[in-house]
């Protein structure tokens, strides 16, 4: 199945851990106080992954001791705590190979365009920073355990982002496992077992076929927990306009709305609209591409456009009072809340398209939650 090995590159400075690691790239949206407040400190990934000079970031961090290099190949256990609940998952650079093969499984579609920046970013700096979030069924939970027993973590922090990100207040603690050592060996081997399905990151795994290299840097776990993917959108006609076209059952509050429905808001007032149709296909019974189909030709929205931040934006399902805020600004015409999608969907769409590469989800189907802190392994990666 899918062979892996330890990560060579860069890491952070034990001391330094939590000023360097930074939310994802994709979730610091542009002029919001995320990102004013990352662009601030001078110690943040930030700075290479969204900065003007990625190579020149690198080589400041490195010069002043923030990065150190660490050149035998390793594994990085990870976990992560919050209120209620926990995950454990491991780093590692897993070999890179088309979808037709089998060996990485994929759910949504991806565009060629979304990736060019990713690519030029790694290539200036030598560096694959953003992991690949995916899932296995392979049996790795004795031996990620085991490397907690080994020894003590080389990161122990609490993220703090300002209040700003969804990753404040986690409890983080990563133990290096080298790939030589038993453990190392124990986990290598499991993963080996099983095909990965990318739960998110699929743009960035996409990155690493066009980019021809021969590993990408992946977050391997057994465990996730999805939200709903949510949107604000601006139609090429106003919610208005066709809204008495609708069934619409106005509602007391903008919240997570039962499956098969969706809950809509504008400055107007707020509503469920309940699916007219579910069919019985894997991905045409998915509520977000029910909304695709029943809801975007009336606002004369077309698929092209999803990708378009003229119309349409994405949060996850715990930022409900962030989408109303956008829509009070005038900057969305509305916010629609979806159902998340069950780990089953997810699955079952993504097996179906081991035979059929086709059928895939729609894009901006699922959010994996926490998102994984980048910034604790910066896989120097090889070309083929």
């Amino acid at each position: 199945m899918v062979a892996t090995i330890g990560l060579t590159g860069l890491r952070p400075d034990p001391s330094r851990a939590s000023d360097i690691a930074s939310p994802p790239y994709d979730v610091i949206k542009p002029g919001t106080p995320l990102e004013k407040l990352l662009s601030e400190q001078q110690s943040s990934l930030f700075h290479i992954i969204l900065g003007d000079d990625p190579a020149g970031a690198r080589d400041r961090m490195l010069a002043d001791g923030a990065l150190v290099s660490d050149d035998e190949p390793a594994y990085y256990v990870y976990e992560q705590t919050w209120p209620g609940g926990q995950r454990t998952g491991v780093f590692a650079a897993a070999e890179v190979s088309p979808y037709s093969d089998k060996q990485i499984i994929r759910h949504e579609k991806t565009f060629d365009d979304k990736v060019k920046g990713r690519i030029g970013m790694r290539r200036a700096t030598g560096l694959h920073i953003g992991p690949v979030f995916v899932l296995t069924r392979a049996p790795i939970g004795a031996a990620l355990e085991q490397a907690k027993k080994d020894g003590p973590p080389v990161y122990d922090f609490t993220s703090e982002f300002g209040g700003y990100s969804e990753l404040e207040g986690i409890e983080n603690k990563v133990w290096r496992v080298p790939e030589q050592s038993p453990t190392g060996q124990a986990i290598q081997a499991a993963l080996a077992t099983e095909p990965l399905y990318i739960a998110d990151g699929h743009h960035r795994y996409h990155a690493s076929l066009l980019n021809e290299q021969t590993h990408f840097l992946c977050y391997v776990t057994e465990e996730a927990v999805i939200q709903a993917y949510n949107r604000v959108i601006n139609g090429v006609r106003p919610f208005s306009e066709i809204a008495a076209e609708l069934p619409l059952q106005p509602v007391e509050s903008f919240r997570t709305p039962p499956k098969h429905s969706f809950c809509i808001y504008t400055k107007d007032g707020c509503w469920d609209l309940a699916a007219q149709h579910v069919p019985d296909d894997v991905v045409g019974r998915l509520d977000c591409a029910i909304l695709e189909r029943e809801l975007y030709p009336k606002l004369g929205l077309t698929h092209d456009m999803i990708v378009d931040p003229n119309h349409f934006d994405y949060y996850s399902e715990s930022a409900l009072d962030e989408m109303k805020a956008a829509v009070d600004r005038g900057d969305y015409d509305m916010a629609v809340a979806l159902h998340p999608v069950s780990l089953d969907a997810l699955m079952a769409v993504a097996d179906a398209g081991l035979e059929d590469p086709e059928i895939v989800m729609p894009e901006k189907s699922t959010f994996f939650q926490p998102k994984i802190l980048s910034g604790l392994a910066l896989y120097r990666y090889s070309n083929r």
